[in-house]
């Protein structure tokens, strides 16, 4: 599944291929992907808009466009490609933006869990889906005080506290994993019980681990690519997630996986009592 740095990867690959050209068409052969609005009008609006700036949070897509913005959740498998106009179209590309250049901006989701949204451009941060979500890893308010009070009362475990929107926006199974072996905490450790340190730690590790996947252009997991075939390459440098069996290079423990919530869960068990 695409997570922050895998949609910032997106994110600025298409600001290379999309901007300043203009929306001359739409298609769109999977209505469900249309979340909040009705595929006729989401046609309607969209034509004659231009694609001004793509912009990212937590996991969502935000293209800025003249009137409205268009916000894209990738979910499991989505991904972008462009195409010329007359192009042999892939049956799981969905929606397809047909722009002035002889392009086609074309969404593909071969599970069709994808999301768009099109909202009002004073709307974008008042309105669902962004509205709900937490702070992003780099925003100065996420602090020790900040995350004391939205861990205080959790006593769910610490793994699906990471995961959870509301809280800090992007962060998903693999990079939760990679952030709590940084942190040496047990993925199951109840995140009432963290110390001030644990709390410095997560968002020191959140940051750094994160910051490192975005330069590596993601973590390539599955059919997961960013576009136009642009793999991650940060798998290579992946300390737990997926490495059961493999010895930790902390302490040469093999890695075990368990599951937290439903959750495949991968931590060294003596680095992470």
């Amino acid at each position: 599944m695409p997570e922050l740095p895998e949609v910032e990867t997106v994110k600025e690959t298409l600001k290379l291929k999309i901007l300043n050209k203009k929306i001359k068409d739409i298609n769109v052969y999977y209505d469900d992907i249309i979340e909040n609005i009705s595929v006729k009008e989401f046609i309607e609006k969209l034509k004659d808009e231009t694609f001004n700036n793509v912009h990212r949070k937590g996991k969502w897509l935000i293209f800025e466009l003249n009137n409205y913005f268009l916000l894209s959740h990738l979910r499991m498998e989505g991904k972008y490609n462009i195409k010329t106009v007359g192009d042999y179209r892939n049956k799981h590309e969905h929606i397809v933006f047909t722009l002035e250049s002889n392009e086609e901006l074309r969404y593909m989701d071969t599970r069709k869990f994808g999301k768009m949204h099109l909202i009002k451009k004073d709307e974008l941060y008042t309105s669902l889906p962004l509205s709900e979500l937490g702070l992003e890893p780099w925003d100065q308010n996420l602090n020790k005080f900040y995350l004391f009070d939205k861990f205080k009362n959790k006593k769910t475990a610490i793994k699906t506290t990471l995961l959870d929107q509301t809280i800090i926006a992007g962060i998903g199974n693999i990079y939760a994993d990679e952030i709590l072996y940084f942190c040496k905490l047990n993925p199951q450790k109840r995140t009432c019980d963290l110390k001030e340190k644990d709390l410095e730690n997560i968002i020191k590790y959140t940051r750094k681990v994160l910051e490192e996947a975005i330069q590596m252009g993601g973590t390539t997991i599955r059919s997961y690519t960013s576009s136009e075939g642009v793999h991650g390459r940060f798998q290579q440098n992946l300390k737990v997630h997926n490495n059961k069996g493999k010895k930790c290079e902390n302490c040469n423990t093999l890695i075990d996986k368990i599951t937290v919530n439903g959750r495949g869960t991968f931590y060294c068990p003596k680095c992470q009592k």
